[in-house]
C-alpha cells in the first residue's frame, strides 16, 4: 500500500509539474473576468445534446482536478492551483464566490502571473 500512495504522489507531482502550467499557458488573459461577467449577466446557455455531453466531459475533469487539487494540499504538486482549474470546470451553486474568493489571494494571483510570464505570456486580468 505504501509503494502505491508513492507511485500516485510522484505521478500527480509530475503531472502538475507539466499539465498545469501548459493548461494556465493556454489559458486567455481574460479568462477568469470574462466567467464573472458572463455569471453576473446571467446569460443562459444553450441546452442542446452537444451541450449536455461536454457538461458531462467538463464536470468529470473538474471532478477529477478538484480531487488531486485535495490530494496534493497534502502531497507535492500545485494543489491549490489545480483546485481552481477542477473547480471552473464544474457546475454547483455558489461557484462564481468560491472562485472569486480564491482568486482574490493574491498568493495565487502572484503564482499564476509567475507562470504566465515563465511562458512569455501576459499577466491574467483578474476580476
Amino acid at each position: 500500500m505504501a509503494i502505491l500512495l508513492i507511485v500516485f504522489s510522484l505521478v500527480t507531482f509530475v503531472a502538475s509539474l507539466f499539465g498545469i502550467p501548459w493548461l494556465i499557458g493556454r489559458l486567455d488573459t481574460g479568462y477568469f473576468r470574462a466567467f464573472a461577467l458572463r455569471v453576473k449577466r446571467g446569460e443562459p446557455k444553450e441546452k442542446t445534446g452537444a451541450f449536455f455531453v461536454w457538461a458531462l466531459v467538463r464536470n468529470t475533469c473538474g471532478m477529477v482536478l478538484v480531487a488531486l487539487g485535495l490530494v496534493m494540499l497534502v502531497l507535492p504538486g500545485q494543489g491549490l492551483i489545480t483546485l481552481v482549474f477542477g473547480l471552473s470546470l464544474l457546475d454547483f451553486p455558489g461557484k462564481p464566490k468560491l472562485l472569486a474568493w480564491i482568486l482574490q489571494r493574491k498568493a495565487v494571483q502572484r503564482t499564476m502571473n509567475w507562470i504566465r510570464r515563465k511562458q512569455g505570456k501576459n499577466e491574467f486580468l483578474f476580476f
